[in-house]
């Protein structure tokens, strides 16, 4: 099993690797470039024209890893399917979001209503899907056998953190190879999880989304070739609030996804102090570009989150396997 869970990680890795260096130069020529805003970081504007909506590229490593499995090694199963559809949905609503402020050559895309819209869609249609199966609707205290049956109120929670979660992945993609970088790390501690779990379906997801995430973060890493744009951080969003569903570990997201919690609440913070005080907590949230403007080069910044992440999840995995690997 872990041998063929390691195949799986392969193909993604090299589907991506050999199909990014055809689809950038591709996105250059059709002039899908970033749009950066005015008020962000200085340093940030050279950035400018860098191509975005590489999300693409690692979906496709993911679809092609998974049809491998599900065809050479019938490993996938219905755990599987969902969290494509949970990623791919989710990924669509990146995709038409990024390509609205490409085509418009504006920092804005779809409006708000219009995100939450589609993010609710696809979570409701999640949530039905879980309800043909035998799905627990306790919620598990990391560390202790401490467990809350929420009844009806599940379903509302499930449809909160598949829309909280793509929306903090979304906040901390602001530098060269940050959520790439976290979220293999992320994406790495669940394939331990579920292996230890015996949950096939979801191990065989979170590998081979690790291959394709690997195989991106060489394009994606400072200095970055390719942003993955709203279709990559959002498809991540979608997978990893889905797989913590699916394995019962929403609670234990928080740890293991604990960067992303910290840029979103640094965001809160930042908003609510300047609303009710006209003050900021923060020179500018999210806090990663705190620490950028405080004088940290960008390369130190993503360094120490992905050291924070890191750290995060063995704390995760430890919690949930009782093991430090």
């Amino acid at each position: 099993m872990t041998l063929t869970l390691l195949f799986g990680l392969a193909i993604s890795f090299l589907v991506t690797l050999v199909f990014a260096p055809f689809f950038i130069p591709l996105l250059r020529r059709l002039h899908f470039g970033q749009y950066i805003r005015e008020e962000g970081p200085k340093s940030h504007q050279k950035k400018a024209g860098t191509p975005t909506m590489g999300g693409v590229i690692f979906l496709i490593g993911l679809v092609a890893g998974i049809l491998v499995m599900a065809l050479k090694y019938h490993m996938t199963t219905q755990d599987t399917y969902m969290l494509l559809f949970v990623t791919l949905g989710f990924g669509l609503i990146g995709l038409l979001d990024d390509f609205i402020k490409i085509s418009m050559k504006r920092n804005m895309g779809l409006t708000s209503k219009q995100k939450i819209a589609g993010q609710l869609i696809i979570s409701i249609v999640f949530w039905i899907i879980m309800t043909r199966y035998d799905y627990s609707t306790y919620l598990s205290f990391p560390g202790t056998n401490f467990m809350v049956n929420l009844h009806w109120f599940y379903p509302l929670f499930v449809v909160f953190l598949l829309i909280g979660v793509p929306n903090a992945t979304n906040l901390t993609d602001g530098m060269d190879g940050l959520l790439s970088g976290l979220s293999v790390i992320a994406f790495a501690a669940y394939a331990v999880i579920a292996w230890f779990a015996m949950n096939l379906g979801v191990a065989v997801f979170a590998t081979v989304m690790l291959g394709a995430l690997l195989g991106f973060l060489i394009f994606n890493a400072h200095p970055a070739r390719v942003f993955m744009g709203d279709t990559g951080s959002l498809a991540i969003g979608g997978a990893l609030a889905g797989m913590a569903i699916l394995t019962n570990t929403e609670i234990l997201l928080a740890v293991i996804g604990g960067v992303f919690a910290i840029e979103t609440l640094s965001v809160i913070i930042q908003v609510i102090s300047f609303k009710t005080t006209g003050r900021r907590v923060f020179k500018m949230s999210p806090i990663h570009h705190h620490f950028e403007l405080s004088g940290w080069s960008e390369w130190k910044v993503v360094t120490v989150f992905w050291l924070v992440g890191l750290t995060l999840a063995v704390l995760g995995i430890y919690l949930k396997v009782g093991i430090v690997i």
